[in-house]
């Protein structure tokens, strides 16, 4: 008999890797932790693996073909799709994101970038590489629009995002720039297609100050966080971890104004940068 077909990359391909770990994983008649035993990996994993929430990384894609027997399938198809157009650090978050049904954001300095505009998005890849190029900047940002395109549907995902009025008050790309951006954020608000709440200066000291928190939920597989600094991230999936950091998010909704206060401000913040009042 024949094995598995390798994967098209091109095609949604860690849920039709995933699809291939449940199909040879049930033919050896294994359940998920008993799978994940010799990966020193648990069951959960295992799952989101199958699920497609997880990345399944090479180390792994060769002990599993050496387990399930598959005949090197799993490695093959793990270096196809290693290449990627999103920094290592956040490849797994990127590919957790496009299938999650509610994504919980909070950012301390910057607008996120599912909700950004180009000319903000420019701005921000110039200040990260003053080096390079137009043409790669250009390509950044066609890479991070293509990522923007989630909100294309009308209801999924879920996108919650509380911004620390910092993210408002600095001027990133000048104030034509920020205007603009403001204007398209208070648009998706004003739509319903996101939930947005501002944590205003006045709220002091606050659970967040730490740094950014990215919390993803899915349909079929366990919730994940994501947390991330200069060039690195981390996406976790420990349960106890996750519910604490579900927590602090939790308390940053309560010390932020209402989306609809937070609405008002945003538009407020636009109109000055309009006006060259902003300072």
């Amino acid at each position: 008999m024949s094995g598995p077909k390798d994967l098209d990359p091109s095609s949604s391909p860690r849920a039709l890797l995933g699809a291939e770990l449940r199909h040879a994983r049930e033919r050896k008649g294994l359940s998920q932790a008993e799978l994940g035993e010799p990966l020193f990996v648990s069951g959960s994993f295992i799952g989101q693996l199958e699920a497609g929430t997880r990345r399944m990384q090479l180390e792994y894609a060769v002990q599993i073909d050496e387990i399930l027997d598959t005949g090197g399938f799993f490695e093959r198809n793990c270096r196809a799709l290693a290449k990627s157009k999103y920094p290592d650090h956040f490849v797994e978050a990127a590919e957790a994101e496009a299938v999650a049904t509610v994504i919980r954001h909070y950012l301390p300095l910057l607008i996120p970038g599912l909700v950004q505009t180009p000319g903000y998005a420019a701005a921000l890849f110039r200040s990260y590489r003053p080096t390079v190029g137009d043409r790669e900047i250009d390509e950044l940002v066609a890479i991070r629009m293509e990522r923007a395109r989630l909100l294309d549907d009308p209801t999924s995902p879920l996108l919650w995002v509380v911004l620390d009025e910092a993210a408002l008050r600095r001027p990133v790309g000048g104030t034509t720039v920020m205007a603009d951006t403001l204007r398209h954020v208070a648009a998706l608000s004003r739509r319903r297609r996101i939930i947005l709440q501002v944590l205003p200066f006045h709220a002091g000291a606050h659970a967040g100050m730490g740094g950014s928190l990215k919390l993803m939920e899915f349909a079929d597989a366990p919730p994940l966080c994501f947390v991330e600094g200069l060039d690195m991230g981390k996406l976790v999936d420990d349960p106890a971890t996750v519910v604490r950091h579900t927590l602090t998010f939790n308390l940053l909704q309560a010390a932020a104004l209402s989306p609809q206060d937070s609405l008002v401000l945003i538009e407020s913040v636009a109109q000055d940068y309009e006006h060259g009042t902003q300072l």
